[in-house]
């Protein structure tokens, strides 16, 4: 349930999110954002008037990007280690080991 209000969070995977508020909620500019989708980092969804619309999981992708280029990486290499994030997620998914780490 949500807090306060008794209701059912919304799917993480499910654009909720206008472009301004995921700005806000990522530490970024909208240019920015904007920049990030032109170079195929996020994808949001877009509603039936083609406004950008984020997720759960887009905000936590924008927050990973924001960490590795405050870290020094440029575009190309952050959409490289994503794809290798995403490969890997999906590896682990397919052997049925989740987020649980070889130790």
């Amino acid at each position: 349930m949500g807090p306060d209000q008794g209701q059912p969070l919304p799917d993480p995977t499910v654009g909720v999110y206008a472009i301004s508020v995921a700005a806000d909620l990522s530490g970024i500019g909208v240019q920015t954002l904007r920049l990030y989708e032109r170079h195929g980092l996020v994808t949001p969804a877009r509603s039936a008037g083609g406004t950008r619309r984020y997720s759960s999981a887009d905000l936590a992708r924008l927050r990973r990007i924001v960490a590795l280029v405050r870290d020094g990486v440029n575009l190309a290499g952050v959409r490289r280690i994503l794809e290798l994030e995403d490969d890997n997620a999906a590896l682990r998914a397919a052997n049925g080991t989740g987020a649980q780490r070889d130790s």
